[in-house]
């Protein structure tokens, strides 16, 4: 039997290189969409904290906690930023809703966190 021709040798090739080269487009994709995730989903939780710790000293109030978490997650890329702090006699409470600024979004894209602490009280030595 002779050996195949070169012609055939090429096609069968291409043809990998047609299956393959999609498959890595679509891993890199992942990995990019995976690391905006991660990178929008840590925001949500750092702006959710730094809410938090406004709010909850002597001199913070609410709206100024929701206005600084609003601008840190807006500032880290987030979209559609919903915050609601809730400041009553012993703590603080901060929500965020977000949508995270994906390629593809498959459902993953909403965030929410939550982040509370006490109030910072002053009592006599």
């Amino acid at each position: 039997m002779p050996p195949p021709s070169r012609n055939q040798r090429g096609l069968s090739e291409s043809v990998q290189h047609a299956v393959v080269w999609p498959v890595l487009l679509l891993v890199t994709l992942g990995i990019i969409q995976a690391g905006v995730w991660l990178h929008a989903r840590n925001v949500a939780e750092r702006a959710t904290s730094a809410a938090v710790d406004a709010a909850r000293g002597s001199f913070g109030t609410a709206g100024e906690a929701e206005q600084l978490a609003a601008d840190l997650a807006r500032a880290g890329g987030l979209q559609d930023v919903s915050v609601q702090v809730s400041r009553d006699a012993r703590s603080v409470r901060a929500t965020l809703t977000a949508q995270a600024p994906l390629i593809l979004d498959l459902g993953l894209g909403r965030l929410a966190e939550t982040a509370s602490a006490p109030l910072e009280r002053v009592t006599p030595p």
